[in-house]
């Protein structure tokens, strides 16, 4: 009896204890939260500069938190943040565990204000740190599924159920440009929001925006519509000062979904969706491209060291679907990337009228029968950039051109006015046929200057279908070695379709419609590999607004082109990569560099073995020419009287 006794003391005791602690943390819970916050406070400012000031903090019952009058100020910097008062209401039993679970959420007044006037930014200070670091930092275990689920985790756990947030305004000034984004109110009830938005940019004038979305903890999903009433576009704020860029849309909605399988693996799936879309910028296409559908459903799988784009993914805009499949992964600090699309049998006319307006400019209303498949994979191992595989096919069954588009793409065939550029600039229009009096056909040049000309540009030529993917391989090796796009793996088929369809166009979407050129015209043999080698050899560049084999014959040796030797041949075949820059081949006082012996000896090796001259006739083969025509002015450093055949060429 006494023993049970004792344990009945001890008991009561301790809930005694426990209760009393309770009452006093309780009693002192304000100040407990002030310390805890006071300290976190002091801490931030001594590491980042800052001046942070509340007005009032406090706790109203058990899990609501009151804070009004809060103020950031960098040191010696514009106000960063103005809060006037928030409401907070958390989960009771979460908050026992250590963690944040927002309920409710009431906000008014809240204005962020990013100034940046010269170079002194009030926002600065986030960047300090890092460049203020001596030591590098401990190379730690990458983890992304990790870390994607503990940041997914903290945003779904301060997303509220319910909730409002008033006069919420948020600013980017850099000396005289702004913009600013005003939300009068954003409701959330039962894990729905809504809200409107307007944006002033500058002196333009104001956008209305409206948002709509879902916001659930429970089930970790979020959803999100933006759009402008009354039918208008949504005009991207900033975009334009800070990238040149204008981007345009109808509506624009995302969801994802996070389902997390096991401690190492995250598995993402969602949509986002497009309608509408118009983009520009200079580097991308000369006109405005549009989009008037556009969806990604995905399903992305996150591991310890990769990210992966399950192939169930879907990609479609307007009639095009297909399902890419992308793998990002980092092993010993090396990144290794995947890329790849199959894409079975398909409605040709499917992918050309789906080309977005303005990408194509060529292409665009053109009309196709029959079907394609295609076929992608680019493997990339940063640690064995030997090891890199490329390979790209675009098969064709029953293949027919119905129309042309804006663009006669078999104009080659026959007699055409073709138009050199510098810069976007028109520097030269000529005919390129027997109109033009500088216009020499392909049996009138030399046997060896055309074979030259094609072992040092694309010795394949007349047997490949427009690409030599082995030479794009290698390109891109090498690229990825020297960090920059050194190499391009072009072909003559690629460098004619440049000069003659694109010329004018010095952008990305260029390197996707010369593709697509060339394999319509190599695959439907538009054009006869003759006839383009013959253009070809008419419009190359050969020195500055030098055009055309018969202008560089005259400019350089006074001859005509039946007439140059093995020497001369080989020597324009090895200034047309840079033709602007034919003196670096030159020593001061007019004669070859010693440094052209080696390209000298490997062309005429090539000519020997084709039969077009006798190996001890390549032996001797030496960069020594005599230059008799106006280039001799130029060598000597001065401006070329012309750059026409000479009178007695004519």
């Amino acid at each position: 009896m006494e023993t049970s006794s004792k344990k009945r003391i001890v008991i009561l005791s301790a809930i005694g204890i426990l209760f009393t602690s309770l009452i006093c943390l309780y009693g002192f819970r304000n100040v407990i939260l002030r310390n805890i916050v006071d300290k976190r406070t002091a801490r931030i400012e001594q590491t980042h500069g800052l001046r942070l000031h509340y007005q009032q903090l406090q706790m109203k019952g058990c899990n609501e938190i009151v804070l009004q009058g809060l103020s950031a100020v960098p040191e010696q910097r514009d106000t960063l943040l103005e809060l006037q008062s928030v409401n907070v209401k958390l989960n009771f039993w979460k908050l026992l565990k250590g963690n944040i679970e927002v309920r409710n959420v009431r906000m008014d007044g809240l204005a962020i204000n990013f100034i940046k006037r010269d170079t002194i930014a009030n926002y600065d200070f986030l960047f300090l740190k890092r460049q203020q670091q001596a030591e590098p930092e401990p190379v730690i275990e990458s983890n992304y599924a990790g870390r994607i689920d503990r940041i997914l985790n903290l945003i779904y756990g301060f997303l509220p159920e319910n909730g409002q947030l008033i006069n919420l305004d948020i600013t980017e000034r850099k000396d005289s440009n702004f913009v600013a984004v005003h939300i009068p109110s954003f409701v959330i009830e039962n894990n729905r929001f809504q809200s409107a938005i307007k944006i002033q940019e500058d002196t333009l004038s104001q956008q209305q925006w409206q948002a709509t979305g879902e916001l659930n903890r429970k089930v970790h999903t979020l959803k999100a519509t933006l759009f402008a009433p009354a039918k208008k576009k949504v005009s991207l704020p900033y975009i334009a000062r800070r990238f040149g860029a204008e981007v345009t849309f109808d509506t624009l909605s995302y969801s994802m979904t996070k389902e997390k399988r096991a401690d190492n693996q995250l598995f993402l799936n969602g949509k986002a969706k497009v309608n509408g879309l118009d983009v520009y910028h200079k580097a991308l296409s000369p006109e405005v491209i549009h989009l008037d559908r556009g969806q990604l459903s995905y399903e992305m799988n996150v591991s310890n060291h990769a990210f992966e784009l399950d192939s169930t993914t879907t990609v479609a805009f307007n009639k095009l679907q297909f399902h890419p499949y992308l793998r990002a992964e980092k092993e010993k600090g090396n990144w290794h990337f995947t890329a790849a699309v199959d894409k079975s049998w398909f409605p040709a006319d499917n992918l050309f009228s789906s080309l977005p307006k303005g990408l194509f400019n060529n292409l665009e209303g053109m009309k196709t029968s029959g079907e394609l498949a295609y076929h992608f994979l680019l493997d990339i191992d940063f640690a064995q950039p030997d090891s890199l595989k490329l390979e790209s096919e675009l098969k064709e069954k029953n293949f027919r051109i119905i129309e042309f588009g804006t663009t006669p793409l078999s104009k080659m065939s026959g007699e055409f006015i073709y138009t050199a550029y510098e810069n976007g600039i028109p520097v030269r229009t000529f005919p390129i046929g027997p109109s033009w009096e500088h216009f020499t056909p392909l049996d009138s040049i030399s046997p060896i200057l055309r074979m030259s000309m094609m072992q040092s540009e694309d010795g394949a030529f007349f047997y490949h279908h427009g690409f030599l993917p082995d030479a794009l391989r290698e390109a891109l090796i090498y690229d990825l070695q020297v960090k920059r796009f050194a190499r391009g793996g072009s072909t003559i088929t690629m460098q004619l379709v440049k000069n003659v369809f694109l010329n004018r166009n010095k952008n990305f979407a260029r390197k996707l419609e010369e593709a697509l050129i060339v394999w319509l015209i190599e695959s439907q043999r538009l054009t006869s590999k003759e006839r383009m080698y013959e253009v070809y050899l008419n419009i190359a560049e050969w020195g500055p607004l030098i055009y055309g084999i018969r202008e560089a014959s005259a400019f350089y040796f006074n001859k005509r082109p039946s007439q140059l030797n093995t020497e001369e041949s080989i020597f324009l075949a090895s200034i047309i990569p840079k033709p602007k820059h034919f003196r670096s081949s030159f020593t001061e006082d007019g004669q070859l560099k010693e440094t052209m012996e080696g390209y000298y000896k490997l062309i005429a090796g090539r000519l020997a073995q084709k039969g077009l001259i006798s190996e001890i006739e390549a032996d001797t083969i030496r960069p020594d020419i005599q230059v008799t025509g106006d280039a001799r002015n130029s060598l000597a450093g001065e401006k070329p009287e012309s750059s026409s055949p000479t009178a007695e060429e004519q």
